[in-house]
């Protein structure tokens, strides 16, 4: 894997993959009305919930569960002293569609605690807590 990191000016960073897919990152100094760009940790968490979703669809999916949308809300605390690394992230997962709640559980579980690096990384310095609901269509 490989990425670039280039400044452009200020507190702002572009982020771009090799095949040119970016982000705009901002330093969450910036003033919060006029900012662009997500935090590096903002797209830090938003990197652990990508992986974890991706993971529960695609579990969810080998168990035949007719899943038709997911979305995950990841609310972090960070340590008060430097490096401010994440403390706690909660994850709430939820579900659209006739989908199981146990299977949709065991999927977050599977993912979270054994298939997502991220959350695997993240959870080195970090008590990870998740939370799933469902939502018939």
């Amino acid at each position: 894997m490989r990425v670039r990191v280039d400044w452009a000016g200020d507190v702002r960073f572009l982020g771009s993959t090799k095949n040119g897919q970016g982000i705009i990152m901002e330093a969450s100094t910036s003033e919060e009305e006029t900012r662009i760009g997500a935090s590096p940790m903002e797209t830090v968490l938003m990197g652990m919930g990508g992986c974890s979703s991706y993971d529960v669809v695609n579990i969810l999916k080998k168990m035949r569960q007719p899943v038709e949308n997911l979305y995950c809300d990841l609310h972090a605390s960070r340590a008060s002293s430097v490096p401010a690394v994440f403390t706690a992230v909660h994850m709430v997962f939820t579900v659209v569609g006739n989908v199981s709640l146990a299977k949709a559980t065991e999927a977050v579980r599977l993912s979270v605690g054994k298939y997502c690096s991220a959350s695997k990384m993240i959870g080195l310095t970090a008590e990870i807590t998740t939370e799933v609901k469902i939502e018939n269509s």
